[in-house]
């Protein structure tokens, strides 16, 4: 049962969040909060793997939630689902920045959306527990997505997919930004191009005369044999490098004429330079002789430093260097460390056990919580920052924020899962 958060007063919002849940009454379940001091105490204490703000809300202050979610958003990595009323003005890119935005939709889309994303989202778990899943199945994920002919499934898809390699650590925010684009241009080359058959001068002179792309692609799904195409979208996800195959159900295209800008105007044109630009960020493609499948390898940062979590925001960093020893099998505990960056290799009475990097948040935890001796010896493999947290700084903070104590009781939990699975 996956839990949503939905911050609105509004009566028609709430309704159509009651009736989509209802249709999954086995999957979701939403908690209905009216205040911003109500929902930050939920998002804090209960940690929902989903968020819905009703930002066009007359009652409730959405932008002060937001800013509490950034915050911390190392804590609120569930995802993110706003929702608003066009008439009163869109949301604006810079509002959604650095926040874990699956999906945004107008009240007049949202008894249609609202159930598809959570048909997206029930069939998608493993993208969705993010940071769970992450920890739980090591990084090695792969799957098989099936997209219709809209364009709100290739912005929640290409949400869900960025999200968890910004979560887990795999690519840095501003990696992100660009792989979401990439990911997002080839998507809708997939759809528009593929599926729909919408050739460049068809395109032009619909932009030409004002018109909305995604509104030409929902027109042309109104004939049934566009409607029924579908998008193929698989992964796989390991620990330094993923790899997508994108395939239509169209005829193909000449994939060739479309690897340089349009024209001589370049990046000046209106279209046609989503393949330049995914190039452009992904260094490679690898399109089948048909034109209908593109194939592309992404590679990952997962050393690099992730987001502190406010819990430590002001401890002081401790830079370590390959074969520095963190600490000793045996030695009294008084600290753990919290990582932010490296790999740190784990062993038992001289024997490898395990090596840890940013994805497993913690060294030394359990010694540390037990006021026990280290019952190993960790030492790093290669450059690393840690941040090293007394026990009494543990406990004011903890105090302080005590719904970090709930986080810290899940990830053992997840801990004790892997390490001696059911």
């Amino acid at each position: 049962m996956k839990s949503i958060a939905v911050v609105s007063t509004n009566q028609f919002v709430n309704q159509a969040i009651e009736r989509a849940c209802a249709q999954y009454r086995d999957d979701f379940e939403a908690t209905f909060l009216r205040s911003v001091e109500e929902t930050v105490e939920h998002l804090n204490y209960e940690l929902p793997q989903l968020t819905l703000i009703n930002c066009s809300d007359d009652t409730i202050a959405a932008d002060e939630i937001l800013q509490a979610i950034r915050r911390d958003p190392w804590l609120h990595s569930g995802g993110l689902i706003l929702v608003f009323d066009q008439n009163s003005g869109g949301l604006l890119p810079a509002a959604l920045a650095n926040l874990n935005v699956i999906a945004t939709i107008e009240y007049a889309r949202l008894e249609f959306n609202i159930p598809r994303l959570l048909r997206i989202l029930t069939n998608n778990d493993i993208i969705l527990h993010q940071r769970d899943l992450h920890l739980l199945l090591g990084l090695n994920l792969s799957g098989s997505l099936v997209l219709d002919n809209d364009p709100f499934d290739l912005t929640t898809y290409s949400n869900l997919l960025a999200n968890f390699l910004f979560n887990t650590n795999l690519l840095d925010a501003s990696r992100r930004d660009e792989f979401h684009l990439a990911l997002m241009e080839l998507l809708v080359n997939a759809i528009e191009h593929g599926n729909c058959r919408i050739s460049f001068a068809e395109k032009s002179a619909h932009l030409a005369g004002g018109g909305d792309p995604m509104e030409l692609i929902r027109r042309k799904n109104e004939d049934p044999e566009v409607a029924q195409r579908k998008v193929h979208l698989s992964y796989r996800i390991r620990p330094h490098e993923s790899e997508f195959v994108i395939r239509d159900e169209g005829n193909g295209f000449d994939w060739r004429s479309y690897q340089s800008p349009v024209g001589k105007r370049g990046l000046s044109v209106g279209h046609g330079r989503g393949i330049f630009m995914a190039l452009h960020y992904l260094g490679s493609l690898s399109y089948n002789d048909r034109g209908n499948e593109v194939t592309f390898r992404l590679e990952h940062h997962h050393s690099g430093p992730v987001a502190v979590p406010g819990l430590f925001a002001d401890q002081e960093e401790q830079h370590v260097a390959d074969g520095d020893v963190i600490f000793t099998e045996g030695e009294q505990s008084s600290h753990l460390h919290y990582i932010v960056s490296g790999q740190y290799e784990v062993s038992v009475r001289g024997r490898w056990i395990s090596t840890l990097t940013p994805a497993d948040i913690f060294v030394g935890e359990m010694s540390f919580l037990l006021n026990n001796r280290r019952s190993a010896t960790v030492r790093a493999v290669g450059p690393g920052v840690l941040l090293r947290v007394s026990k009494m700084q543990f406990i004011n903070t903890i105090k302080e924020k005590p719904y970090y104590g709930v986080f810290l009781a899940r990830l053992l939990a997840q801990r004790l899962v892997r390490t001696h699975p059911a």
